[in-house]
């Protein structure tokens, strides 16, 4: 079972920043093999959705309200370490993070940017696809929605 803390940008600690920004590394742009700028100045504005572990960061999101990333509220930087994919936390801390837009925002429609291969497992958590698919640094996406 994960512990999920919800952050704001200001309260994470320079470790726990450091843990967030190496798993979306580790992920994003080594086991993707994709070269995009990860810090893109939004962390500052996101709430933070960090998945502990035994006190290790093994799952991560962030959330926006809208129109600080897209007009609706969102959710963003989903990632779950390799080693620990096997245990589903991909949907706690989605779960967590869905529950955290509607308790912090008061928002339930929730807006993402998928990448494609993941499409089933945002329908799971009753997201659909709108629009066509488009590349985003370089790897197929899709828009969804969930109401």
């Amino acid at each position: 079972m994960l512990d999920i803390k919800v952050k704001k940008f200001k309260d994470l600690t320079t470790q726990e920043l450091y843990d967030i920004l190496q798993l979306r590394s580790e992920v994003f742009v080594v086991e993707q093999d994709c070269v995009y700028q990860d810090i893109d100045s939004k962390d500052q504005k996101a709430l933070h959705i960090i998945g502990y572990k035994n006190d290790r960061v093994v799952a991560y999101t962030r959330i926006f309200k809208p129109g600080d990333y897209f007009d609706l509220a969102s959710i963003g930087r989903v990632v779950v370490s390799q080693k620990e994919r096997d245990n589903k936390y991909g949907y706690d801390i989605m779960k967590a993070s869905i529950k955290a837009i509607k308790d912090i925002f008061n928002e339930s429609t929730i807006k993402i940017s998928a990448q494609c291969y993941l499409k089933q497992f945002y329908s799971n958590l009753e997201f659909k696809q709108v629009g066509v698919e488009y590349l985003e640094d370089g790897i197929p996406h899709i828009a969804m929605v969930k109401e």
